[in-house]
């Protein structure tokens, strides 16, 4: 992976889904605001619609330019499956020399094996890999899974997950949280930037959706995935530092470096190490996004 792909992927904030088979789309979502866009052969395909979102992807490539590319992930059918050896004949296409610069990276639903990670990582050399946690067997392979080759984020898929276990969240999905203290927590031992939390299933919904963006940064995520172009902005206001934390942030780093090494009080409160990292953690992500 080269640095330009892991500082895209690692700064992005929304990732928006269109469905594979509505090539139509693909310009919209890609000027909707979106950091990055995810073609979805998936969930958002039916199985006889499938091998025809192949095709069509393949005749809109060339039509797309270098910057489009590039901020394209493809979420791939699960591997194993019956439609896995369609999909991965598809990634070499898109990633051959005649199509470069290529896709971005490959999202991979239902990812639970750091084994079946390598093998995609062999096969395509070089993609970005962000495996999408959303079964139990997943979180039982979590380590294995972040510490795979060419693995560039982890993403959360919680509606699937909760399937899966059979649970039934309220609408403030505490039943979650040991979930995503996972996600979290893996990414930082394997020095991964922050999760990719899950969409908020109601489009028309901008309280949920800001009340779901703001408990995935309180939970260290850094970004969402979305369903929706009118989602994006709510997202990226969520995720965005406000003016009185940068200000904050701004006085804890110029009153440390006016300390000389001395104590240090900001507000009323003392600073110490951990306070510090928050403050340029903040400014930092400030100055990388709009």
């Amino acid at each position: 992976m080269s640095p330009s792909t892991t500082s895209r992927l690692g700064w992005a904030r929304s990732f928006l889904f269109v469905p594979g088979d509505r090539p139509e789309r693909f310009a919209k979502a890609l000027a909707s605001g979106a950091d990055l866009v995810i073609i979805d052969l998936e969930d958002a395909v039916a199985p006889e619609r499938k091998a025809g979102a192949r095709e069509a992807l393949r005749a809109a490539w060339s039509g797309l330019s270098a910057n489009d590319r590039g901020r394209l992930l493809l979420r791939s059918n699960p591997h194993g499956t019956s439609e896995w050896a369609a999909d991965l004949a598809l990634l070499r296409d898109l990633q051959s020399a005649s199509h470069a610069p290529g896709l971005l990276a490959l999202m991979l639903p239902k990812a639970e094996s750091g084994t079946a990670l390598h093998d995609i990582a062999t096969q395509l050399p070089g993609l970005a890999l962000l495996p999408l946690i959303e079964s139990a067997q997943g979180f039982a392979q979590l380590d294995a899974i972040a510490a795979a080759s060419q693995v560039a984020r982890l993403a959360l898929g919680h509606l699937d997950l909760q399937a899966d276990l059979g649970m039934a969240c309220g609408p403030d999905e505490a039943e979650l949280a040991p979930a995503r203290w996972a996600l979290l927590t893996t990414s930082r031992c394997h020095q991964l930037p922050p999760p990719v939390d899950g969409v908020t299933a109601a489009v028309d919904d901008t309280e949920a959706l800001t009340r779901d963006t703001l408990r995935s940064r309180r939970f260290g995520f850094g970004a969402k995935m979305c369903i929706h172009p009118k989602q994006i902005e709510t997202v990226h206001r969520a995720f965005r530092a406000s003016p009185e934390e940068t200000a904050w942030a701004q006085r804890v780093l110029t009153a440390v470096q006016q300390a000389s090494g001395g104590a240090i009080r900001v507000d009323g409160a003392m600073v110490d190490a951990p306070v510090i990292r928050l403050a340029e953690r903040i400014l930092q992500r400030a100055q990388a996004t709009p």
